[in-house]
């Protein structure tokens, strides 16, 4: 039988996994950051008026630029952030995983190097080996905040082309500072004029502000976004970045023609006209995370400080055997590889329930 091995498949990725999460049939599933509500009926519709429209002109292709979409979403980082957005600061492609491709398809690639602050969201390492960008693992504290003095020093004898600050951080839910941002552009001009790229996926849920303000006469720094986690649309796979024009203009020497389909662009605009109703969503999820952060402190757990819609909770002997009691009480969290620790993606308040009625069963089971 023939496997990857057997294949001409390029060094860097041998040996490696894709990415990806456990997809269980269990009663609770919180475990990959989705937002639990479902999108309400009128934005429902919306879509469905939106994508019968585009229906009618599939046999074209789409907006290849999509500037409709791009106004749209400046408009919106615009009124929830109050630095000034326009269409040119604005890209847009499949899931921000798709933008990050494209940042390192024109800034990465083989020769030069990517730098990322790890436990952080592994997709970074593994787009870096995808595009022949060579991968550096800078270092955190204990506490999963960037160590600021190695993070300087790593950007200084590495001199990557790529650096990535990721807030709030994914797996961790830590914020980072703005001044942190700022002295680490600072450092990586120094090394390298480097471009640095803010993974802001999970910002709508942070206690702080966006960094986008941060973008003002820096034109290496880049701001990453994404629809799935505050807009509830994580099957949309809509993904954008603000930045210097330039940058919008560098990525699209790399970017597939018309890679936004219609049906894709149709679905955006009708979210984008109900951001005030899926933002209240957004404030009941702070709320459940907050009171999980609370219920696992009682329990005596150790938490790690959340920005997002999921909590970082430890520290367990062995991880991987506690999820799984956990997993054999009907609820799915994600073992996610940071030793002694899992993570739970803030739900309803009734999946949140079930997860610590669970957890306190297992707590007590190992006491006995």
């Amino acid at each position: 039988m023939t496997g990857i091995d057997d294949l001409p498949v390029r060094d860097e990725l041998r040996g490696k996994s894709p990415y990806g999460a456990p997809q269980l049939d269990v009663p609770v599933r919180l475990n990959t950051n989705e937002n639990p509500y479902p999108l309400p009926e009128p934005l429902v519709e919306r879509i469905a008026e939106r994508v019968r429209e585009a229906a009618r002109n599939l046999n074209r292709y789409p907006d290849r630029d999509a500037v409709e979409l791009r106004t749209r979403l400046a408009e919106y980082l615009t009124d929830t952030s109050g630095h000034e957005v326009g269409p040119a600061n604005v890209w847009a492609a499949n899931g921000s995983n798709e933008v990050l491709q494209q940042l390192l398809q024109t800034f990465g690639g083989p020769g030069r190097t990517a730098i990322g602050f790890e436990p952080s969201y592994s997709m970074h390492g593994l787009i870096a080996r995808g595009t022949g960008t060579g991968w550096i693992s800078g270092p955190r504290n204990d506490d999963f905040t960037i160590d600021l003095a190695a993070a300087e020093k790593a950007i200084a004898e590495n001199q990557p082309d790529v650096v990535f600050i990721t807030t709030p951080n994914n797996p961790t839910g830590t914020a980072v500072p703005p001044e942190t941002v700022l002295a680490l552009y600072e450092a990586a001009q120094a090394a390298k004029s480097s471009m640095v790229v803010v993974d802001e996926a999970y910002i709508e849920f942070s206690h702080g502000d966006s960094l986008l303000p941060l973008l003002e006469g820096r034109p290496n720094l880049v701001v990453s976004r994404t629809m799935s986690k505050a807009f509830g649309a994580a099957g949309l796979r809509l993904g954008y970045l603000a930045a210097h024009p330039a940058v919008v203009d560098a990525v699209q020497l790399v970017r597939l023609p018309y890679h936004l389909s219609a049906v894709t662009q149709a679905t955006a605009l009708a979210a984008l006209e109900h951001t005030a109703t899926l933002l209240g969503y957004v404030e009941q999820l702070k709320a459940e995370r907050d009171r999980l952060v609370t219920e696992l402190l009682a329990l005596g757990y150790e938490v790690t400080a959340s920005d997002a819609n999921f909590v970082q909770f430890g520290r367990f002997e062995d991880s991987h055997e506690t999820w799984r009691k956990i997993l054999d009480r009907g609820v799915l969290v994600r073992d996610n590889g940071v030793p002694g620790w899992l993570r739970v993606t803030a739900g309803t308040p009734e999946e949140n329930d079930a997860f610590l009625d669970a957890v306190r069963e297992v707590k007590k089971e190992q006491s006995a």
